[in-house]
């Protein structure tokens, strides 16, 4: 195992050891496997493994097969490359048996898929340099999770992350860190400051390699974010598109001191998976929000603009409705708690139902200091609450009947651009 921040080296180090097993025994089999597919086509079959090739193995021709996706290299060996998210290619992949198996971002992997891949680690073949039998290896990478995590348990803690028993061959289980400072020289300075940059618990796991103290009733996590993340492909269409607002008692003269305005897009793609599409979140009084909360209307092309009224009652629509005449508008209320709102958002991400087309850090530091017990973030998660009532429109049965709105929005199929509004 390998694991520490981000852009350390990890993933290179692998493939090029995994290449070099290959070479040294012709008709060897061995795999890269990530969560998803398109992660692993993105990442590593169209990043690092030609990276990989080119700086260390100059000499070696290969070729893609872009039908099974694997490469084909001399001696008869091949690297394949799939996603435990896509059932028939794993099986596809799994219907074999390979000398090295590379669970890539490993975070994102769940124990039971280790394990079923663990069975396929058992082709015997010659390593022709030794003149003996090539031994079998698997090796993991991730950015390091919180301490409930497999990973942890089985390479830190020595345990089997079931029984917790400890392991019977601990000394098959090696682990080493490696962090963005260890390959510095291989990164720009910004890069580095960027890492530096980001909140406490972001710079723990992707600056400094460390795994993070469990929280047993946090209602989302890094790891479930990460997972469903849409970044490397392309959006599908989406059926509706919504600007969520929750405002706040913020003047134009003087809001130094007041909350954000929450401002959040939100689409329902025709995968039936909902997306945030952009995070508008401001500081500054109606003129402000209700200036960015209309244009976001109008560039996502969305279908309404939907607001908690609490605060503001009427004033709220009036806001929209001075920013932009006749702008499809619905007020919703909160009847409940922030937390019991929050529950039915967290289910749907964990299984993946919503996702985060990019990346929007405070949104997502917001959404980790949700507990079963209540909000633990500083100041008022404004940018989530913003994306609750959003994801509670396009999923109705989020929402208490009595909170559902009572008109049907006919759904039109629209052209979601990939890149246009993603926030990093």
């Amino acid at each position: 195992m390998l694991a520490g921040g981000s852009r350390s080296g990890k993933t290179l180090l692998f493939i090029r050891a995994m290449v070099m097993r290959a070479l040294k025994a012709p008709g060897s089999r061995h795999a890269v496997l990530r969560f998803r597919f398109g992660h692993v086509k993105q990442s590593i079959v169209h990043d690092t493994f030609p990276r990989v090739m080119s700086l260390c193995y100059p000499d070696v021709t290969y070729e893609i097969n872009k039908s099974d996706w694997f490469a084909q290299l001399p001696g008869g060996a091949q690297v394949w490359f799939g996603g435990l998210d896509d059932k028939e290619r794993t099986e596809k992949i799994l219907g074999t048996e390979f000398a090295t198996i590379f669970l890539n971002e490993c975070s994102q992997i769940s124990y039971a898929a280790r394990n079923m891949a663990m069975t396929r680690l058992a082709q015997q073949i010659t390593d022709t340099l030794k003149h003996t039998a090539l031994v079998p290896k698997i090796y993991y990478d991730e950015n390091p999770p919180d301490k409930g995590h497999w990973t942890y348990r089985l390479f830190k803690l020595k345990q089997d992350p079931e029984s917790r028993q400890p392991l019977p061959d601990p000394e098959n289980y090696e682990f080493m860190q490696l962090n963005p400072v260890d390959n510095a020289e291989n990164l720009s300075a910004d890069y580095i400051q960027t890492l530096e940059a980001l909140p406490a618990r972001l710079r723990k796991r992707f600056l400094e390699g460390e795994f993070r103290d469990a929280s047993p009733n946090a209602l989302f996590s890094d790891e479930l974010l990460e997972r469903w993340r849409n970044w490397e492909s392309d959006l599908p269409e989406m059926l509706r598109v919504v600007v969520a607002v929750d405002p706040s008692g913020a003047d134009d003269d003087d809001n130094a001191e007041n909350d954000d305005i929450g401002i959040v897009v939100c689409g329902l793609g025709i995968d039936g998976n909902g997306y945030v599409l952009e995070d508008l979140t401001c500081k500054g009084g109606p003129a402000t929000w209700g200036r960015v909360a209309t244009q976001a209307f109008e560039r996502h092309a969305a279908d309404r603009i939907v607001a908690e009224t609490n605060f503001g009652g009427a004033m709220v629509k009036h806001v929209i409705q001075s920013a932009r005449p006749r702008t499809p508008f619905r007020a919703v209320t909160a009847s409940r708690g922030k937390t019991v709102r929050a529950e039915p958002v967290s289910a749907l991400c964990e299984t993946g139902k919503i996702r985060m087309a990019g990346f929007f850090r405070d949104l997502e530091d917001e959404l980790t200091a949700f507990t079963t017990y209540g909000y633990t973030g500083d100041g008022s998660p404004n940018r989530a609450d913003a994306m609750i009532w959003g994801m509670a429109e396009l999923f109705p049965e989020l929402t208490k009947p009595e909170e559902k709105p009572k008109e049907v929005v006919q759904p039109i199929i629209r052209r979601q651009s990939r890149t246009a509004w993603m926030r990093m």
